[in-house]
């Protein structure tokens, strides 16, 4: 049905599916905090796993719909991509905070473990390329390892969140998870969980049409996978990401901001797994492009600048954000010049 629309049609229903994942995204994150506080999860891990995971959904339904189509390429390189531009929204985050660097002021153990946890992930992929084409009923074991890594991660992550063992040094710039009074956190949270479910279907829903439409724009335009996959589907689907961060980080939810941007890049290097699993044609990690691999490069870099500024917590830089936060966007601005003259 998206193949016979019309190019405006098509460009059309692109954007109105993007939209209506930003939309969905934006009750999305007043949900997770309220849900955040109500469970007594902590906004850390509510960003990490449950908006994470939740504004991510759009994002996976592209890479597995088009994995099912035999366009590894595409499927690979939306994930990564997505990675790397979500990441990038936190140096936009940092302009949007002025008190001080968001880093700084986000101070958490939680995030920092989220951050090595996802640089552990991304290199599982990057060793499958090199690694003998092997597969088991069409699925990689690196797609196994990786799965049972997320949720061993995950799992260590909760009990950071819940009892560290050190705490960073406290500068009036340091911002704490503010919970809702106590009357507000002895109510119920299945209200919010319903809502919040609902707008998964609905971004998830989305995240189909995105999908088949970028897969028309390769065809119709002759475009690259890569390019289509990196720069276009997976900055839309990553939109939701730059919306809760910056909306969270105006409601004062820093660590809620830098929590969902690690968070949901530790969940997407799960549309892997999930791809790998769809694509029938053998071994996902065998079957991508040098520029599919090049993301992947360019997000491990990018996460292995933000842990650092999380831990350096260097509280001015120029223009009043961080460096690490500069150093972010030279290199996505970098990798995507030389997407677009690949």
């Amino acid at each position: 049905m998206i193949a016979s629309l019309s190019t405006p049609l098509l460009l059309g229903a692109f954007t109105l599916a993007g939209l209506i994942v930003v939309i969905s995204s934006i009750k999305a994150t007043g949900l997770a905090d309220v849900i955040a506080d109500r469970t007594r999860i902590g906004e850390a891990l509510a960003g990490g796993i449950v908006l994470g995971a939740a504004t991510s959904l759009s994002g996976i339904v592209v890479s597995v719909s088009v994995a099912a189509q035999g366009d590894a390429s595409f499927a690979f390189s939306n994930a990564v991509g997505g990675i790397a531009a979500q990441t990038f929204f936190l140096a936009l985050a940092d302009m949007l905070h002025r008190r001080a660097n968001l880093e700084h002021s986000a101070a958490e153990p939680a995030n920092l473990f989220q951050a090595v946890m996802l640089i552990v992930l991304l290199s599982i992929p990057l060793a499958a390329t090199a690694a003998p084409d092997y597969a088991i009923w069409g699925i990689s074991p690196a797609s196994v390892i990786l799965f049972l890594a997320y949720l061993g991660g995950t799992k260590l992550a909760a009990q950071v969140s819940e009892t560290p063992m050190w705490k960073p040094v406290e500068t009036r710039e340091t911002r704490h998870d503010e919970p809702e009074d106590e009357e507000e956190r002895n109510r119920s949270p299945r209200g919010p969980i319903l809502v919040f479910v609902g707008l998964v279907v609905v971004m998830g829903l989305s995240g189909w049409v995105i999908s088949q439409a970028g897969r028309e724009f390769v065809t119709r335009f002759d475009l690259s996978s890569s390019l289509v996959g990196a720069l276009l589907t997976a900055v839309v689907t990553s939109l939701p990401e730059l919306v809760t961060t910056l909306t969270a980080v105006r409601r004062g939810a820093l660590q809620l901001a830098i929590g969902g941007i690690i968070g949901g890049n530790t969940f997407d290097t799960l549309f892997l797994v999930f791809s790998d699993g769809a694509y029938r044609e053998g071994s996902l990690y065998h079957a991508v492009s040098m520029p599919d691999l090049y993301w992947l490069a360019t997000g491990l870099m990018m996460t292995g600048v933000l842990l650092g500024g999380l831990i350096l917590r260097q509280k001015d830089g120029p223009a009043r954000i961080g460096i690490e936060s500069l150093l972010l966007v030279a290199i996505y601005a970098s990798a995507v010049v030389l997407q677009v003259l690949a």
